[in-house]
């Protein structure tokens, strides 16, 4: 946490989501310690904040009124840091970052260790999700940032492109379609596929590039649904089905030839990797430093396949 009161926080994170449980996992505290903050809080000012309905709260006329000058002070709190910071020359802090699965398995770690090096002070907090959890992540203000590779519509949300990533079917050497130089889209539908998550970048993409053809994402064989690239890899090296992942995660096993890659005939599954962040909103200059040196990162690379 940084300097502000810590009720104060505790309060503003209850009031944002309406539940104890996720404002306790959102500040990484128990759920007695959330409750004995806001109850310290209703007694300072000798009111209820919250109403209590069996399973979930509403904030009272008071509460409201408490939330409002809290996102006030926080913010206040905020541009102080800033200030200070700014002042003194040094680039410090924290960064919480949310990283879609792709980019924080395959992209990112290189970013990161450029950027340790150049900014030694600041400290950054990576988690890796997928595309819709980490769009919920900024929604709760539990990350300052996201990089994700999925589709993103939410208003709220600033969608900052970085880079293109293309998708690629791989298969088993032993495989019958990896004969093909392209494969037919009519060929992969016959065939057993090895899905990402839904909730995840990459299948929103596929599905998007699909429902554009004469077989949507539905009419795919699904035999497995798995929740990270490395796992639909493994799947795909036992041949238990074709997979689609990003080129970039591809570097070691083009170079041991344990997976054939292949592009769909007459398709380019090209995507953006956004940088998401919340429009209007304060950003530290660590978080300011770190986009910028990520978009030089991002200029200098190209399209792996």
């Amino acid at each position: 946490m940084s300097f502000s009161d810590t009720r104060l926080r505790v309060f503003h994170a209850v009031a944002k989501h309406l539940s104890f449980t996720r404002a306790a996992e959102a500040l990484d505290l128990t759920q007695p310690a959330i409750t004995f903050q806001i109850r310290q809080l209703e007694d300072h000012f000798d009111t209820r904040l919250f109403d209590r309905h069996h399973n979930r709260i509403s904030l009272t006329e008071v509460g409201e009124v408490v939330y409002d000058y809290a996102e006030r002070i926080l913010e206040l709190y905020h541009e102080t840091e800033k200030s200070v910071h700014e002042m003194t020359g040094v680039t410090s802090g924290l960064i919480k970052l949310g990283a879609s699965t792709t980019i924080g398995e395959f992209f990112l770690p290189t970013i990161l260790s450029g950027y340790h090096e150049r900014f030694p002070a600041v400290k950054v907090r990576m988690t890796v999700h997928n595309t819709s959890t980490v769009v919920r992540k900024l929604e709760d203000a539990t990350i300052d940032l996201g990089m994700v590779e999925g589709p993103v519509n939410n208003s709220n949300l600033t969608i900052d492109h970085c880079m293109d990533d293309e998708l690629v079917v791989i298969l088993a050497p032993h495989n019958p379609m990896a004969l093909f130089e392209e494969i037919p889209l009519s060929a992969l539908v016959k065939s057993p596929f090895v899905s990402r998550e839904e909730g995840s970048g990459t299948r929103a993409v596929v599905s998007e590039f699909l429902r554009k053809t004469e077989f949507p994402y539905e009419q795919l064989n699904m035999v497995l649904e798995l929740g990270s690239t490395e796992a639909v890899k493994v799947a795909v090296e036992s041949n238990v089905g074709f997979g689609i992942v990003s080129s970039a995660a591809l570097r070691k096993e083009s170079r041991l030839q344990s997976l054939v890659i292949r592009r769909i005939q007459g398709m380019r599954l090209i995507r953006q990797l956004n940088f998401i962040y919340p429009k209007q909103k304060f950003r530290s200059k660590a978080v300011m430093e770190f986009l910028q040196f990520a978009h030089a990162q991002c200029k200098a690379a190209k399209v792996a396949f």
